[in-house]
């Protein structure tokens, strides 16, 4: 990654809506990344990642961060200007964790919902 990462943590996806609306009206930024994260005392986090021009990624951030304290808490925010490669592979590493597990969340849901209708369709032969 040649350009910046811009990273803004923030408690709830009602405060990340406003910091990720705000930095992308601030400057000219694109999202690179959304994750959710549980964090202290299960208060659910969102971490935004975005990129762009060093100058760019900074005026976003701020404004970002400024916009969501309006709403509620940013745990964090932080402008790396020339992220090493390495980085790029932490970031992709750990949404592939993320993805894996909502996938596993999306199967138990599946398999439980498969398994009520199972038991009503079982309980509706019975019944004849």
């Amino acid at each position: 990654m040649q350009k910046a990462l811009g990273l803004i943590e923030a408690i709830g996806l009602t405060t990340a809506v406003a910091a990720l609306d705000a930095a992308s009206k601030a400057a000219d930024v694109t999202l690179i990344g959304v994750e959710k994260i549980i964090g202290v005392e299960k208060a659910i986090g969102v971490n935004i990642q975005i990129a762009g021009e060093v100058a760019a990624v900074r005026a976003a951030v701020d404004a970002g961060v400024e916009a969501a304290n309006r709403v509620g808490l940013v745990a964090a925010s932080h402008v790396i200007p020339r992220p090493h490669d390495e980085v790029d592979k932490l970031i992709e590493q750990f949404s592939k964790n993320l993805n894996k597990k909502e996938q596993n969340k999306e199967e138990k849901k599946d398999k439980k919902d498969d398994k009520k209708k199972d038991d009503k369709t079982d309980s509706k032969t019975k019944k004849k």
